[in-house]
C-alpha cells in the first residue's frame, strides 16, 4: 500500500524504503547485526528501541510515516537515520 503524497510530501522520498519495508523483526535485526554491529549493541541494549521496532513494523504505512516524520525532530535520533535507511534496503536479504 502506497503513502498518499500528501502525507510528509518533503520528507517521504529519503524514508520511503524505511516506511514501506515489508522486512519482519527477525529480518531488521540479523541484517543490523550482520552490517551495523556497533547499531546493534546499542540496539539490543535498549528494550524500548526494540519495543519500537516491533510495533513500526506492526505499522500500516500513514502510522509508520508519522512515526518517521516524530522522529526527525529528535536529535537523539537523527543520528541513526542513515543506518535504519541502510538497513530497510537490504533486510529483506536476511
Amino acid at each position: 500500500m502506497a503513502v498518499p503524497a500528501s502525507v510528509g510530501v518533503a520528507s517521504a522520498a529519503p524514508f520511503d524504503a524505511v516506511v514501506g519495508t515489508t522486512c519482519t523483526y527477525d529480518q531488521v535485526v540479523a541484517a543490523l547485526n550482520a552490517q551495523e554491529p556497533a547499531v546493534a549493541q546499542e540496539f539490543a541494549a535498549s528494550p524500548f528501541a526494540q519495543g519500537m521496532l516491533r510495533n513500526f513494523l506492526l505499522s500500516g504505512p500513514v502510522e509508520r510515516q508519522n512515526t518517521v516524520n516524530q522522529l526527525q525532530g529528535s536529535p537523539a535520533v537523527q543520528q541513526y537515520f542513515g543506518s535504519i535507511t541502510y538497513i530497510a534496503g537490504i533486510c529483506n536479504n536476511y
